[in-house]
């Protein structure tokens, strides 16, 4: 009996197709296998129906003469067509690939797919049922025509996105600003919508019919570089020339912008009341732009007021009287309390203690390109930078390392002084440099009575440790720059009580 069973061409399809299952669920989605498994199944199927001389290609049932036989013909001439489509879509999947481009493949590998199973149904259609094609055809066309006309929208929709698809004007991950304002990141394309992720986190869905006869620009092709400008209106107390070259030396003292190509900067207006300057600059992507901008900004309110230069008032509105230089520094002359008065590190003092400090304070000038301090040297005073720019570079073996770029107002010099480190890289004079220097022991005394400077002189010394760990591995711990080992260090160096501390 089990003999008999075996030798029947049904009971061989049904154990053909359980095999085909199982085969399918251990290869999972490996298209490869995917592909062997729908071959070996289809040329198996392919024998049985050959050897029990039935013809999938005809509507002719063969030997098949009661009901059950003829539908189990039936059903294995479908499963032929089937087989058939799947062996040929595993090859489209497999085999058609654009390098470097898997979204125009994966739409073409969709339509060619759609189209071999529409090819599989018509045929099962034709030889399973022997129903006219033909007369099938020209009556689905009348109801497509219905159809098309009732989703004229969605087919729009559809046909767009084929065509943004293999135009690619833009891929997952570039923002995109169209003409109506509409602006956002791509998370995800569809044969409906393209999906945009805004500046407030909130998703936005554009039908492709909409995106397709919009004018739109892409931010992040064909580089990820993003330009920048600023408009900055300066009173005109001094030659265009001059406060041109400030502006310059703005933008060479930026951490945050691109330094090739180099940044520019454009006179655009001249009138009684301001000079308007252009800063133009690059950022290594969009996501950096409002950093570089606010960073800017900073610098350029640092830089003119090292320079003795007045930021003028917004076209149009009243002028903003311009405040006399020599009256400024007649209220405080000594130039090194005006620095210590700008600086929010030192806030705490008192006017007597600013005083004190600033008398203390030594005056050191450095032309373009000299040396301010020395790799592998301890610096033993704290060093205010009053104008210019400086580079702080590491030399390791023959490659040069840039670490940061120092400004008016920042301060360098605290490892030494807190700590008895030695400096990790030099600190080179980019443009001529002013800096006021203040000796290790007059700095202690203040920070016997005002425990928090040291405090925050710690806390940047911590976030500068940090922020060089990006550039390189060696030299600091990571329990060296703890903000907590820090503070119990300076507390012992310099014989802070830790009741005073707070």
């Amino acid at each position: 009996m089990s003999w008999t069973m075996l030798e029947d061409p049904l009971y061989q399809f049904i154990a053909l197709v359980l095999l085909s299952a199982v085969a399918r669920f251990i290869f999972g989605r490996n298209p490869t296998f995917r592909l062997i498994a729908n071959f070996v199944f289809f040329a198996l199927l392919t024998l049985l129906l050959v050897e029990n001389e039935i013809a999938p290609y005809t509507s002719d049932m063969g030997q098949a003469t009661d009901l059950f036989r003829r539908i189990f013909v039936g059903v294995a001439k479908a499963v032929w067509w089937i087989g058939g489509a799947m062996v040929l879509t595993s090859s489209v999947r497999l085999f058609l690939i654009f390098e470097r481009k898997p979204r125009e493949a994966r739409l073409l590998q969709d339509l060619i797919v759609a189209i071999i199973y529409v090819g599989a149904a018509l045929s099962v259609v034709a030889y399973v049922f022997g129903a006219p094609v033909a007369t099938l055809i020209a009556t689905s066309g009348v109801f497509a025509i219905v159809l098309g006309l009732a989703l004229q929208s969605t087919l729009n929709d559809v046909f767009s996105g084929i065509a943004l698809n293999l135009g690619r004007h833009y891929s997952v991950g570039d923002w995109i600003v169209l003409d109506d304002g509409v602006q956002g990141r791509v998370v995800e394309t569809n044969w409906r919508s393209t999906h945009l992720l805004n500046g407030t986190n909130d998703l936005v869905i554009v039908p492709n019919s909409a995106l397709a006869k919009a004018r739109l620009t892409n931010l992040t092709s064909p580089e990820e570089a993003h330009g920048v400008s600023l408009k900055i209106r300066v009173v005109p107390s001094s030659p265009p020339a001059t406060i041109e070259e400030t502006m310059r030396t703005v933008l060479l003292s930026s951490n945050a912008i691109l330094k090739s190509p180099a940044p520019v900067v454009s006179i655009t207006g001249l009138d009684g009341n301001a000079i308007e300057f252009e800063l133009s600059f690059r950022v290594s992507g969009l996501g950096e732009a409002t950093a570089a901008r606010n960073e800017v900004y900073d610098l350029v309110y640092r830089h003119t007021k090292a320079a003795g230069l007045q930021l003028a008032a917004p076209a149009g509105s009243p002028a903003i009287p311009v405040a006399d230089p020599q009256e400024e520094a007649g209220k405080h002359p000594n130039s090194a309390w005006r620095l210590l008065n700008a600086i929010p590190l030192f806030s705490t003092l008192t006017e007597d203690e600013k005083e004190s400090l600033a008398a203390d304070m030594k005056r050191l000038n450095f032309r373009k390109d000299a040396l301010i301090a020395t790799q592998d040297t301890s610096l033993t005073s704290l060093m205010i930078v009053r104008r210019g720019v400086a580079i702080v570079e590491r030399h390791e073996g023959s490659e040069i390392i840039e670490l940061a770029r120092i400004a008016p107002g920042d301060l360098f010099g605290e490892r030494g002084v807190l700590m008895g480190a030695l400096e990790p890289a030099n600190i080179r004079a980019l443009t001529s440099v002013v800096v006021y220097e203040i000796a290790k022991d007059h700095l202690a005394a203040i920070m016997q009575e005002r425990p928090a400077l040291a405090e925050e002189l710690g806390l940047l010394l911590s976030r500068r440790i940090e922020s060089e760990k990006h550039h390189f591995s060696a030299g600091v711990s990571a329990e060296a720059s703890h903000p907590t080992t820090l503070t119990t260090r300076i507390r012992h160096l310099f014989q802070i009580p830790h009741n005073t501390w707070q």
